[in-house]
């Protein structure tokens, strides 16, 4: 059977970052960046680089290497009115775009609902990756015609991948960007081949409540270390789904789906490769129904088959199923990305 990829995109994985520059917990002051002296250190420079992506407005050309082969896109970034606007675009093989408009969530940290967690002061994001990635610069070099430094991040455990970035030294903004499994073995690479004049809004950047996901009677009985469920789409932009949750560690995601078998165009179980990412499905009884259990995202096989394999069935506040309503999103309504399942 052929499974259509889900490709993951989670800016909660970010909002924790901002709240060193909220403006009375309202909004974010990008004019601030222009203030900063140059990072010093792996973790300054990454935390700038998340600010960077959020604040400047630019238009670029970019080309993306991986197991499909090469693609080229153009990509610009604007802030209008305290809104983000983001365009991506191929420009070569199918014609696909990507868009993407509104507020960032509210920072609320990375704490999940452990008490814990909850009594402990509010970590950065990039404190709470400093637990689980060892970052460290690795000198300078030229992307783009531009200068810039180059941060490498490596996982402290063999349950995520490790990542090597390049920041231009002026902005902080990424420009290029390549994927390492397990093995320290190049899974994808992103580079910025033109970066039109990329200008810092000097205005404000709204911020909006984020949403908790709702009450499900399902959870993963196990996550690699520091994996927290993410908050979903803030009030009124979108309803989120009772049978798909995401959770990440601020660097790495994964999405997780679990639906009754029911009536639906079922996947074949065991390991798909989507690219650079990997989906593990497995047909299980959970909660005296048969279910679809689905996990996917940029992660090392073996880490999604243990997800899978570990969720387990709860009942919710009410003693009761949640009602099987239509999902927005299923892991068959994946995004194509040009990959038969294994």
């Amino acid at each position: 059977m052929r499974l259509r990829a889900w490709r993951l995109v989670s800016a909660a994985c970010m909002v924790a970052a901002l709240a060193p520059f909220a403006q009375a917990s309202t909004g974010i002051d990008c004019a601030r960046l222009a203030e900063q002296d140059e990072p010093e250190s792996a973790q300054a420079w990454y935390e700038r680089s998340l600010w960077a992506s959020h604040c400047y407005d630019f238009r670029a050309r970019a080309v993306r290497i991986g197991s499909d082969g090469v693609r080229t896109l153009a990509l610009s970034h604007e802030v209008k009115d305290g809104v983000e606007r983001e365009r991506a675009r191929f420009l070569d093989g199918p014609a696909v775009a990507f868009e993407r408009e509104g507020r960032i969530a509210r920072p609320g940290g990375l704490a999940s609902a452990d008490a814990r967690a909850q009594a402990a002061p509010p970590h950065t994001l990039v404190e709470h990756l400093d637990s689980l990635y060892r970052l460290q610069l690795s000198g300078a070099d030229r992307i783009a015609g531009r200068a810039s430094v180059r941060l490498d991040i490596e996982p402290l455990d063999d349950h995520r991948y490790g990542h090597r970035l390049w920041l231009d030294a002026a902005t902080g903004l990424p420009l290029k960007k390549i994927l390492l499994d397990e093995r320290g073995r190049v899974l994808e690479t992103f580079q910025i081949t033109e970066l039109h004049a990329p200008g810092l809004h000097r205005g404000g950047i709204e911020l909006v409540s984020a949403a908790p996901p709702p009450d499900v009677p399902w959870r993963p009985g196990w996550l690699p270390e520091g994996f927290v469920s993410q908050p979903v789409a803030p009030q009124g932009e979108r309803h989120p789904s009772p049978r798909h949750r995401i959770y990440g560690d601020g660097l790495s995601t994964l999405s997780l789906f679990v639906e009754p078998l029911e009536d639906r165009d079922l996947l074949m179980p065991g390991l798909h490769r989507l690219g650079v990412s990997h989906a593990a499905v497995l047909h299980r009884e959970l909660g005296d129904r048969p279910r679809q259990v689905v996990a996917m995202g940029e992660l090392p096989a073996d880490v999604l088959r243990r997800v899978v394999e570990s969720v387990v069935w709860v009942e919710d506040s009410e003693g009761g199923e949640m009602a099987d309503a239509p999902d927005e999103t299923t892991a068959e309504q994946a995004e194509p990305d040009g990959d038969d399942a294994r």
